[in-house]
């Protein structure tokens, strides 16, 4: 019992020389990746950029004692960055004290409810973001992100919560781009791009494995830091403007909880409750995806309680919200990490140049950590799901679009609202008019099919229909209209078997059309059978009493039920 919420009990009694070993290295490459993505994330959360660092620390070993994937990172990612600064930007003024104490804030209401819904087993409800909605609003983030960090490489002012204020304020702006930062800023991001796309294959042709020339791929932002920061140094280029990050204070934070203000709690939990659910989706897809190449478990409402917790961990130590990082876990598993270990190694990693590699950070231009994101965000700009979403499913593609349209036009926390809605409006829309069928047997078989799609034989007298959805009080009123309509067409019909074997559940108000329909249909002379029907929903059925009333009989299977009504009347009373 202790283990489940402790997985760590799981794998760290086994823990060997080699384990360490493979998780040192993996640390050390995924540390030197999330230096410039943990300043740039807090950047881009409108926070000072050792902000970023403290958030990547304390999240790390949390979620190792409390995680159940071996290979996830935490920490601050751009989707969660970008809500942040949603969240707080109009509360309060960016740079101050307050702004900060806001973004802690947020982390920790963040925290406390996952771990809630992870105790209370909730991690299903985050199935209602469907996976169209959920792509639809990154790919949607990710473009206002790479907008609105265009002002760093262009070193202009621009203003706006979403796509639309700030291309008009870009537009207006142009005409105060600062050449220097231009240059640093578009040298870094096209060094960038040529590194995500060329320097692994260059890597490999000289010698280093495929695995490991793409892991030190993803360590390019660090040479664009270093050589930026150089460049700047030699050439003074703060003075003709570059943007430079300055002091970042050296040391790592005292460990301290906010002080409790039930009005900025209350104006904050809708969103922390947002970034938490959003970052949670975001988690288990990439915990399961890396799980199942190496045929490891994943435990969705344990990743609740780990999440929350590193989260918790985070507002102690002066962070923000955090999450697992699709790009950071996939270079931790790349990289060989075989535990959550990994991830405390990487914490010490970021613990020492926090303390020791602070002053190094004076002459960073913004632009370069601005390109940074950039470069990484437009990578979730996924196009080709669009595409395919259009194709399969209409439906689907209009609730993606929705989600991508409002975002874009009215703000993240809209966006998503939009999406939530929306996916729960499919929902409903699908299950309230459910795919039905009428049904009759196979030739020299016992399977039933469709009788519009297979050459099928059907017994006189008798209306076999099948239902393809659980019964609840949406669809309650379509089924009573379906069988009455599907009896109005044959005068002949004397049996109507309700074939139950894509029923899962039934609820009260569904029990209750079920009755009417008995009703109805023993008014008019005709009786009502069941076949198929599942144990769960049979128990449930028994607590009630619909099958003492019921005109006809409850069939094992949909066979049996066409064997005896082929007897008559009598056969099917038995």
């Amino acid at each position: 019992m202790v283990s489940r919420y402790f997985p760590i009990l799981g794998w760290a009694p086994s823990y060997n020389r080699d384990t360490f070993a493979a998780d040192a290295i993996a640390a050390v490459i995924v540390t030197i990746m999330l230096i410039p993505q943990s300043l740039a994330y807090a950047l881009l959360a409108g926070l000072p950029p050792e902000v970023g660092l403290y958030a990547s620390i304390a999240p790390l070993v949390i979620y190792a004692i409390f995680g159940t994937s071996m290979t996830l990172a935490v920490g601050p990612v751009a989707v969660a960055s970008l809500m942040t600064a949603s969240a707080i930007g109009e509360l309060v003024a960016k740079g101050t004290p307050e702004y900060l104490g806001a973004a802690i804030v947020l982390a920790l209401i963040s925290g406390l409810v996952l771990v809630a819904m992870g105790l209370a087993r909730l991690g299903f409800l985050a199935n209602f973001l469907s996976h169209p909605v959920i792509s639809g609003f990154i790919t949607a983030s990710a473009l206002i992100i790479a907008v609105g960090q265009l002002k760093h490489i262009l070193g202009i002012d621009v203003s706006g919560h979403n796509l639309v204020e700030q291309v008009a304020s870009l537009v207006g702006g142009l005409s105060g781009t600062n050449l220097a930062t231009l240059a640093i800023g578009g040298g870094a991001a096209a060094f960038l791009f040529w590194a995500r796309r060329a320097l692994a294959p260059l890597l490999a042709r000289a010698g280093l494995s495929p695995s490991l020339a793409a892991s030190l791929s993803k360590a390019a932002p660090v040479v664009a830091v270093v050589a930026t920061t150089l460049a700047v140094y030699l050439l003074g280029l703060q003075s003709a403007g570059v943007a430079i990050v300055g002091d970042v204070p050296r040391g790592l934070p005292t460990p301290a909880l906010p002080t409790f203000d039930a009005e900025l709690w209350g104006t904050l939990f809708l969103p922390a409750l947002m970034i938490g659910i959003v970052g949670y989706v975001e988690t288990i897809s990439v915990a399961q995806t890396l799980a199942a190449k190496r045929r490891e478990r994943i435990d969705p409402d344990q990743e609740l309680v780990a999440l929350g917790a590193a989260n918790i961990g985070s507002a102690m130590s002066g962070g923000f919200p955090v999450t697992g990082g699709f790009s950071r876990s996939i270079v931790n598993f790349d990289a060989g990490a075989r535990t959550p270990a990994a991830g405390a190694f990487t914490a010490v990693g970021i613990a020492l140049a926090t303390v020791f590699l602070t002053p190094a950070l004076f002459f960073l231009p913004k632009a370069t950590l601005a390109a940074t994101i950039i470069v990484a965000v437009l990578s979730l700009v996924d196009l080709e799901t669009i595409r395919r979403t259009w194709t399969y499913s209409k439906s689907d593609f209009a609730a993606m679009l929705g989600t991508i349209l409002g975002t874009l036009a009215l703000g993240v926390e809209i966006g998503i609202a939009i999406g939530v809605l929306a996916s729960l409006a499919l929902h409903l829309k699908r299950t309230s008019r459910p795919h039905f069928a009428i049904v009759g047997r196979v030739p020299g078989t016992e399977h039933y099919r469709n009788i519009n799609r297979h050459a099928v034989d059907t017994t006189p007298g008798v209306l076999s229909i099948r239902v393809d959805e659980s019964l609840y009080f949406p669809n309650a009123r379509f089924l009573e209209d379906t069988i009455n309509d599907a009896v109005s067409l044959d005068p002949d019909v004397r049996d109507v078997v309700l074939m139950c074997s894509a029923i899962n559940f039934i609820d009260a108000s569904a029990l209750e059309s079920l009755e009417q329909i008995d009703h109805r249909l023993k008014d008019a002379g005709i009786r009502l059978h069941l076949s198929e029907v599942k144990g769960p929903v049979l128990d449930r059925l028994q607590r009630s009493d619909f099958l003492e009333r019921l005109s006809g009989r409850v069939f094992l299977s949909q066979y049996e039920a066409d064997e005896a009504l082929k007897s008559g009347p009598a056969m099917a009373a038995e």
